[in-house]
C-alpha cells in the first residue's frame, strides 16, 4: 500500500521523517503525489496526496498559511524537497506542521521528485499485482470449495483463512445458511432478511444489541436471494476486505443457486407424491420408492399433517412455508416428505409416539412456523396414522380437511384431528365419493342447469344466503342486488329443489347438498 511509511523505507529515496504528525498518519495509504509551488496548492491537490515542494512559495506567503491551505485540502502530508539555496528545512514550516499534526518529510539534495514518483508508481504497480494475484488465488480456492461440495461453510472458511472476519450467511427467509466466527440469534437473523428485502438493500444493517453487519447481497441481479454478512461496520473494513468480501459474495450466489435447484425439485418430487396418493390404485405402486428417497419408510407407521394460517381458506400459501416445516421436522429427527399446495402445506411423515408424534409437536411446530414468516396463527389438521404407504389417501383428505376447518375458525385449538371437529365435513366424509356425487346432482343439478341455460347465479345467489347465515340485507349487498331481486331467486330455487329456504331441516339439506358439490 502507497503511504509514507512505505515511501521512507525506500534507501534509495533519502527521505527523513521531520514531523511524523498524527498517530498512525504516516501509515495511512497515500492516493497520490503532487508536485506543486503555488502559494495556495489547496484548490489543485486531492484529497489523501502527498504535497512535494521546493519551497519556491515561500517569498510570496508564510509558512503557517501555506500548511493551513494544505490541511485544508486534505492532503496527506508534505515532503519538503531541500536545494543548494535552501539545505535544510525552515523551522517554522515544520513548526506549522507540527501545529497541524501533518506529516513533514524532507527529501536530500541528490534526490529529485521524479524519483518519489517513480517509487510510488511502483509500489501502486506491485499493490495492484498483489490484489490481482490474490483474486486469482481465492478464486481458485473457491472453486475448488464448491467443486468439493464444500458448501457455503467451506467458501466461508476459504475466506477466513485470509482475514479473521465474523461472518454468516442468511437467505431472504431469515434462515442462516452458514456461519464462521459468528453467532446469529433468531432475531438478528431475521433482521437481516428484513434490511435484504429492501431495494436497493443496504450496504450495512442494524442487527439490534449494538450489532451492526456489512451487508453483501448474495444472489441473481435484479433481486437478492441471500447476503453475506460481515459483523462489522462497513467504516472498519479495509479496502482489501471488502474485495475479498464482494467477491466470496459472487461465489456464494452459485452455492445459493445450486441450493434452490435442489430444494425445487425435492419440492416438485414431493407435490408429485401428493398426487400419486390422490390418485388412488393407478400409481400406489410409486408411492413407496418415493418416500424412501426422502428417508421416510414406507412400510412403518406414518402420518399426515396439513398446514395453513387461519382466516379465509382462499388465502395462499405464503413463500417459505414449507422450507419452515421442513427445517422444524429435521431439528427434531423427523424425516418428512414436505409439499406446498395452494392454499396449505402437508407433511407426510413417520409416525413415532410421545413427544415426537403429531398430537404432541403440532403446538411447537404451529407457534415456529408462525415466528419464522412474522405471520399470523397457523393451525395443524391431523389425521390417525396409517401402517403403510397404500392407507395414506384418507390421511392425506382428513387431515387437509381437518386443516380447512380450524383455519375458518376464530379460536379454539390450534391442532385437531378429524375426528375431533365434530364437523358437518364428518358426516360427508363418512359417504363414499359416489353417494356425495348423487347427493349433490339431486340438489344442486337443477340450479346448475338453470345456471347454464338462463345465463343466472341460482347457486351463486343461494351459497352466499348461507354464508350469510339467512341475513336478507347483508346478502342482497354482498350480491350488489335489490333484496326484492333476491326473494325471486330464493323463490326459484325453492321451485326447483324442492327445499324451502326458510325451513331448517331443508337449509340443512341445501347447505350439505353444496359442499358436497364443491368436495366432489
Amino acid at each position: 500500500m502507497l503511504s509514507l511509511a512505505a515511501l521512507v523505507a525506500d534507501p534509495d529515496l533519502e527521505l527523513r521523517v521531520v514531523v511524523p504528525g498524527r498517530d498512525g498518519a504516516l501509515a495511512e495509504q497515500v492516493l497520490w503525489v503532487h508536485n506543486t509551488e503555488l502559494p495556495d496548492p489547496a484548490p489543485y491537490v486531492r484529497e489523501h496526496e502527498v504535497v512535494l515542494t521546493n519551497g519556491l512559495w515561500l517569498d510570496r506567503t508564510g509558512p503557517a498559511d501555506f500548511v493551513a491551505r494544505v490541511v485544508r485540502a486534505g492532503a496527506a502530508g508534505i515532503i519538503f524537497g531541500l536545494r543548494v539555496e535552501q539545505r535544510d528545512t525552515p523551522p517554522e514550516l515544520a513548526e506549522a506542521c507540527r501545529e497541524a499534526g501533518l506529516p513533514l518529510l524532507e527529501i536530500s539534495v541528490a534526490v529529485p521528485f521524479t524519483a518519489v514518483t517513480r517509487a510510488a508508481a511502483a509500489i501502486q504497480a506491485a499493490d495492484r499485482q498483489n490484489a490481482l494475484m490474490s483474486l486469482v488465488r481465492r478464486g481458485d480456492e473457491l472453486t475448488s470449495a464448491l467443486s468439493r461440495g464444500a458448501g457455503a461453510s467451506g467458501v466461508l472458511a476459504v475466506l477466513r483463512g485470509e482475514h479473521e472476519l465474523p461472518l454468516a450467511v442468511v437467505d431472504r427467509m431469515g434462515r442462516e445458511l452458514a456461519s464462521a466466527g459468528a453467532e446469529l440469534d433468531a432475531g438478528q437473523s431475521r433482521a437481516a432478511a428484513e434490511a435484504l428485502a429492501r431495494r436497493p438493500p443496504p450496504l450495512e444493517a442494524d442487527l439490534g444489541a449494538g450489532t451492526r453487519a456489512a451487508l453483501f447481497p448474495v444472489g441473481a441481479i435484479g433481486e437478492a436471494d441471500a447476503a453475506l454478512l460481515c459483523l462489522r461496520p462497513v467504516a472498519e473494513l479495509t479496502g482489501e476486505e471488502r474485495d475479498a468480501l464482494e467477491q466470496t459474495a459472487r461465489y456464494l450466489s452459485l452455492e445459493v443457486a445450486r441450493h434452490q435447484a435442489v430444494q425445487a425439485i425435492e419440492m416438485r418430487f414431493a407435490v408429485e407424491l401428493l398426487d400419486m396418493v390422490l390418485s388412488g390404485a393407478q400409481r400406489v405402486a410409486e408411492v413407496p420408492g418415493r418416500l424412501r428417497a426422502f428417508g421416510v419408510d414406507p412400510d412403518g407407521p406414518l402420518a399426515v399433517i396439513a398446514l395453513a394460517f387461519a382466516g379465509d381458506d382462499t388465502t395462499a400459501t405464503p413463500p417459505g412455508m414449507a422450507e419452515a416445516v421442513t427445517d422444524f421436522l429435521l431439528a427434531d429427527g423427523l424425516p418428512a416428505v414436505v409439499a406446498a399446495g395452494s392454499r396449505d402445506v402437508v407433511a407426510v411423515l413417520p409416525f413415532r409416539a410421545g413427544r415426537q408424534s403429531p398430537a404432541a409437536f403440532a403446538p411447537r411446530l404451529a407457534a415456529a412456523v408462525s415466528h419464522r414468516l412474522s405471520g399470523g396463527r397457523v393451525v395443524v389438521g391431523l389425521a390417525d396414522p396409517v401402517s403403510g404407504a397404500a392407507g395414506l389417501r384418507e390421511p392425506l383428505s382428513r387431515s387437509r380437511e381437518a386443516c380447512r376447518v380450524l383455519r375458518g375458525r376464530r379460536g379454539g385449538p390450534v391442532a385437531a384431528s378429524f375426528a375431533e371437529l365434530g364437523s358437518y365435513r364428518l358426516l360427508l366424509e363418512s359417504h363414499d365419493e359416489q353417494w356425495r356425487h348423487t347427493f349433490a346432482d339431486a340438489l344442486i343439478g337443477p340450479l346448475r342447469e338453470h345456471d347454464r341455460v338462463r345465463d343466472g347465479d341460482l347457486e351463486t345467489t343461494l351459497r352466499a344466503f348461507l354464508d350469510h347465515d339467512g341475513q336478507w340485507a347483508a346478502t342482497a349487498a354482498a350480491l350488489f342486488v335489490h333484496v326484492n331481486t333476491l326473494r325471486n331467486r330464493l323463490a326459484k330455487v325453492t321451485e326447483l329443489t324442492g327445499r324451502d329456504i326458510g325451513r331448517t331441516a331443508d337449509r340443512v339439506d341445501l347447505f350439505l347438498a353444496l359442499e358436497a358439490a364443491q368436495s366432489g
